[in-house]
């Protein structure tokens, strides 16, 4: 099986800084777990981008575990590239996740 390269936007690289930053203001120790569990999640999809379910307008979704956050990601199936989009919590509002995430902006 031929595995697709996977491509973190800017905004996204940003939105796991921040949130890493948030958690280590919390909890010495806790913004790392975050970045590694974020990361290794991250890295998995390279095999398995089809494992997770559109959300919204060819968006796809990946909860990270034991943290409240989904990874927002496209696939470019003519050019086997797994684009990620942005890293959101569960807790915004949709409409919140169309606007962050259209390649477009």
């Amino acid at each position: 099986m031929k595995r697709f390269k996977v491509k973190v936007y800017s905004k996204a690289f940003a939105d796991i800084q921040n949130i890493t930053d948030w958690y280590n203001e919390k909890q010495a120790g806790l913004g790392k777990r975050f970045q590694e569990t974020t990361v290794r999640q991250i890295n998995q999809l390279s095999k398995i981008p089809f494992s997770f379910v559109i959300r919204y307008n060819k968006i796809r979704c990946m909860l990270i575990k034991k943290f409240p956050y989904m990874v927002h990601f496209h696939i470019d199936e003519t050019n086997r590239i797994v684009e990620v989009l942005a890293v959101i919590s569960t807790d915004r509002n949709p409409e919140s996740w169309k606007v962050k995430t259209d390649r477009n902006v």
